[in-house]
């Protein structure tokens, strides 16, 4: 992230925290690098397991020219899309946390690496958030497409499974598979 880039990113960030010299201060001070920002009030977050994240990350990138931030944890195990306010409360998905009103969040500053959490995609400081509606049509598409489909990184046929069945990332359909059918 360029000198210009961050500093408008910081601005915008700063911008939700109720005191932005505390927060300013956090993040110039604590040896994490990271300060807790209000969800709720410029935007929610939709916290997302990583094999459903990532692969919804790369459909959104293609449907638009750049998804607003991203924050991953250091495992990659959980992505947070950081949505319009408000969607917190109207979001019913299973598997899917969300941050809004009255939650906080860990955020890193913009353009430097932290030992928890980092950004995918960082801010740009225009204000941008991914469009809850694509992100779900993102998560749908990955769920049908995984990653490791047929001929992927480990020989699965693509349904989720090894056995055809299906089931999606982490048994989104409930256990996946056939209820008639023996296992």
């Amino acid at each position: 992230m360029t000198g210009a880039g961050a500093k408008s990113a910081v601005e915008w960030l700063l911008s939700a925290a109720p005191e932005p010299e505390a927060c300013r201060w956090e993040w110039e001070r604590n040896p994490l690098g990271v300060s807790l920002l209000p969800a709720g009030r410029l935007w929610d977050v939709l916290i997302l397991p990583g094999e459903l994240g990532r692969p919804a990350l790369d459909v959104v990138a293609r449907i638009t020219d750049l998804p607003g931030p991203v924050l991953t944890d250091v495992t990659d195990e959980r992505l947070g899309f950081f949505v319009p306010p408000g969607t917190a409360a109207r979001w019913v998905g299973t598997g899917v946390r969300s941050a809004g009103h009255g939650t906080w969040i860990v955020v890193p500053y913009p353009g430097r690496s932290t030992g928890g959490v980092r950004w995918l995609v960082p801010p740009d400081g225009s204000g941008r958030l991914t469009d809850p509606v694509v992100l779900e049509l993102a998560m749908h598409e990955a769920a049908a497409h995984p990653a490791d489909g047929p001929g992927g990184p480990d020989g699965s046929d693509g349904a989720g499974g090894t056995d055809g069945r299906g089931g999606g990332p982490g048994g989104a359909t409930g256990g996946g598979g056939d209820p008639h059918r023996a296992e």
